[in-house]
């Protein structure tokens, strides 16, 4: 099957939200990053969230921390979910490489390793080209990367479970290194009292060092630096135009 931005066709919301709120702390993430909106940005309200998922960063930006949020993602399940979740924002389906929207921001930020889909380093600078275009005066981008070349092993499992009062997904993962693409083979199994049921998504993301990422802010026209650590241990880009 066809791969778009990187990725084949994701899971329903539902599973999707009850894999990552089994082990991922949305609410800290969130006040982590509400923090560092403050600190560089302290009269910055509006956000836009990339590669948004289910908008559940987004809704907690909003509704704890009093910003202004909208996303885009270019699954449409997630951004219909997103905008139920939190129906004060905007949700835009829409490719990160390419979107074109009517509103600048104070902030953009690109969470959980998303942008690793651009896949290539000239679709990197592509992107980062096109979240400065969305930046308002004074405004900070936000990029949360994904793993560097040497960071992934090839041949890597891991396996995530959870269960709703309706449901059980097990979903194994085995990572493939090609180049300077990992591809990701998820296996979900899911139980309900209906039976048994099993499906396999590929997912494929690019492998930037920092020194790549920190040029493709520079050939974005974005002034950018580094924290090894960021919001959850896999560090964070900080960057602002440079003119």
């Amino acid at each position: 099957m066809p791969v778009t931005n990187g990725r084949m066709p994701d899971a329903s919301p539902d599973l999707y939200d009850l894999i990552y709120g089994a082990f991922k702390n949305y609410f800290a993430e969130a006040s982590a990053l509400a923090g560092l909106l403050r600190e560089r940005h302290p009269a910055g309200r509006t956000v836009l969230d990339v590669g948004c998922g289910t908008g559940e960063h987004a809704r907690l930006l909003a509704a704890e921390h009093g910003f202004l949020v909208d996303g885009l993602d270019i699954n449409p399940g997630f951004t219909q979910r997103a905008a139920a979740r939190h129906p004060y924002g905007r949700f835009y389906h829409a490719d990160m490489r390419d979107f074109r929207l009517p509103q600048r921001y104070d902030a953009v930020v690109c969470l959980f390793g998303s942008i690793g889909y651009v896949l290539t380093v000239e679709t990197l600078q592509q992107t980062l080209h096109n979240f400065r275009a969305h930046l308002a005066d004074q405004g900070v981008v936000f990029v949360e990367p994904w793993f560097e070349p040497t960071a992934m092993q090839d041949g890597y499992e891991v396996t995530h479970s959870a269960e709703s009062t309706d449901l059980r997904v097990v979903r194994r993962s085995r990572t493939e290194l090609a180049g300077r693409v990992s591809r990701l083979h998820f296996v979900y199994r899911v139980e309900t009292a209906d039976g048994v049921r099993t499906f396999n998504e590929i997912h494929e993301l690019g492998l930037f060092t920092v020194a790549e990422m920190l040029e493709g802010f520079r050939a974005a026209g974005l002034a950018a630096e580094y924290d090894a650590t960021g919001l959850t241990g896999r560090g964070l880009y900080v960057a602002r135009s440079a003119e």
